[in-house]
């Protein structure tokens, strides 16, 4: 195994805390991770992972080493983006983060049209609802559905989704329709753990706004977790068109309270700085935006 790749090894070992997470972060064996690391220990004559039955600790070489490998490591991306700068040809690997279910839905029919038309560039994709620190955590570009309130941030927007309030029809047969906001108070939800409303939630009426404090009887951190406990008549769900407008469109589930609206969202790609922008970057970013240019009408099917 070549150092590069040992170093990419020992660095995604440490970054998600065990082989396993490695392996996958890479998209290789456990194995091969294994190896790489016991390579580079042995060419080294250090070690430079403390291993125990229930966790991995960095030695003082390891603490040592690590920070080297990340500066080398950083700079071979940017001398990849050096590249693209002077060819105006985007090259190198993009490091992208996205929610779960619309990465899944939305994003992930993207990746092939992009990488078509990109073929130097490699994706590296994850998918995670919590929120994610673009910066910190080392990503290129985050897709994040919120409404941004951080203006140090720097961002497109890409499309907007509203959030509905529904259920199944036989949820609502055997417990009834709410006739009013406060109604919501007096039924079961499947709560999104991760709503930036928590409990408390609120819609626009024709009489103003209004809010009121629900009643989960579970909480997930995944919105088709919430959306396959709705279509199992379990209760009301607060969650994006984009993931339950089709069910609606087929009468799998009912929007309650179609008079009063959930709240509208926005869904932005976001990257760390104007300054220096990657020519990389950029292309993914303009891509996107293309791509989510047309009026949506949300739906599993028609995720393009």
């Amino acid at each position: 195994m070549d150092r590069f790749r040992e170093m990419e090894s020992f660095i995604a070992v440490v970054e998600a805390g065990s082989f396993v997470g490695a392996a996958d972060l890479l998209r290789v064996t456990k194995a091969a991770v294994s190896r790489g690391v016991m390579e580079l220990e042995a060419r080294l004559g250090a070690r430079l992972l403390q291993r125990t039955t229930r966790r991995l600790s960095l030695t003082e070489a390891g603490r040592a080493y690590y920070g080297r490998c990340k500066q080398i490591l950083a700079e071979v991306e940017e001398a990849d983006s050096a590249v693209g700068v002077v060819t105006g040809h985007p090259v190198g690997r993009l490091r992208i983060n996205a929610p779960f279910s619309f990465g899944i839905l939305h994003l992930a029919p993207l990746w092939g049209p992009f990488m078509e038309r990109y073929p130097d560039v490699e994706l590296e994709v994850t998918l995670a609802d919590r929120m994610v620190d673009v910066v910190e955590e080392g990503f290129d570009v985050i897709v994040r559905i919120s409404r941004l309130e951080d203006s140090s941030l720097v961002y497109r927007r890409l499309a907007s989704t509203r959030i509905l309030a529904c259920a199944s029809p036989e949820y609502l047969a055997r417990n009834g329709s709410p006739a009013s906001v406060e109604d919501l108070a007096r039924h079961p939800v499947i709560a999104y753990t991760y709503a930036a409303q928590g409990d408390q939630w609120r819609f626009s009426t024709p009489d103003g706004e209004r809010e009121v404090l629900t009643r989960p009887r579970m909480r997930t951190n995944n919105g088709d977790t919430c959306r396959a406990v709705a279509l199992a008549h379990q209760g009301i769900v607060l969650q994006p068109d984009f993931l339950v407008s089709d069910d609606i469109a087929a009468g799998r589930l009912v929007e309650v309270l179609p008079d009063c609206r959930g709240p509208e969202i926005g869904i932005f790609a976001v990257y760390p700085s104007r300054k220096h922008l990657s020519v990389k970057v950029r292309a993914l970013v303009d891509f996107l935006v293309d791509a989510f240019a047309a009026p949506r009408g949300w739906g599993r099917a028609g995720a393009v």
